[in-house]
C-alpha cells in the first residue's frame, strides 16, 4: 500500500514544485488547453506561496509528486461573478484551492483527488467550511476531478492575472 500525505511546502521544495508546474503546463498545452501558457504561475508566485504558508505538497512514498496553494480568507477574483452565484449559505471568508498540479508520471493515479480531499480536510481544520476552486473552461480533466470530489459548478469568474474566464466551483463542508 502506498503512503500518501500532505504537508506544508518548504523553500527546499521550490525546485520540485517548479518542475511539477512546468510539467503540468506542458500537459495542458498538449491537450490544447490555453491555461498556464502565458508564464503563470511563475517561480516568484510559487515562492511567495511558500513564504505565506499557503503552499502544500503531496508526498507519495516520501517523494513530492503534487503541489497546490490553499489561499485563506477571500480572493478578489471570487468576489464578483460574471455569471451564476455562490451558494446562499456561503461564508464571508472561505478557502480557495489554487495552482494544483500532479507530476506527469503519476497522472491517472487519482492523486489529484487525494490532494483535493486533503486540502478540504486542511480547510476544515483551519475553520473554513466554504471551499472554492476554479479551472479553465477547456480543462475537462480538471472539471471532472473537481466535480468528482463533490464541488458544484456555480458560474464563471475572471482572473486578474490573465483576464481569463474560469469556471468557478464551491463545496460547503458540514
Amino acid at each position: 500500500m502506498s503512503n500518501v500525505f500532505l504537508r506544508q511546502a518548504k523553500l527546499d521544495d521550490l525546485p520540485r514544485i517548479i518542475d511539477i508546474i512546468d510539467s503540468a503546463k506542458k500537459t495542458l498545452k498538449d491537450r490544447g488547453v490555453d491555461q498556464w501558457q502565458q508564464g503563470y504561475p511563475n517561480e516568484e508566485i510559487l515562492e511567495q506561496d511558500i513564504q505565506e504558508g499557503i503552499s502544500f505538497v503531496l508526498l507519495l512514498n516520501g517523494r513530492v509528486v503534487g503541489s497546490a496553494a490553499l489561499q485563506q480568507g477571500y480572493d478578489k477574483n471570487y468576489q464578483d461573478m460574471n455569471s451564476g452565484s455562490w451558494d446562499d449559505d456561503s461564508d464571508v471568508t472561505y478557502s480557495i484551492i489554487h495552482r494544483i498540479a500532479i507530476e506527469a508520471d503519476h497522472q491517472g493515479e487519482h492523486l489529484s483527488a487525494a490532494l483535493i480531499q486533503q486540502l478540504m480536510t486542511m480547510s476544515y481544520y483551519l475553520g473554513y467550511r466554504d471551499v472554492r476552486i476554479d479551472t479553465h473552461p477547456d480543462n475537462l480533466v480538471m472539471q471532472h476531478i473537481i466535480t468528482s470530489n463533490g464541488f458544484e459548478e456555480k458560474g464563471t469568474i475572471t482572473m486578474d492575472e490573465d483576464k481569463g474566464v474560469r469556471l468557478a466551483y464551491q463545496i460547503l463542508l458540514n
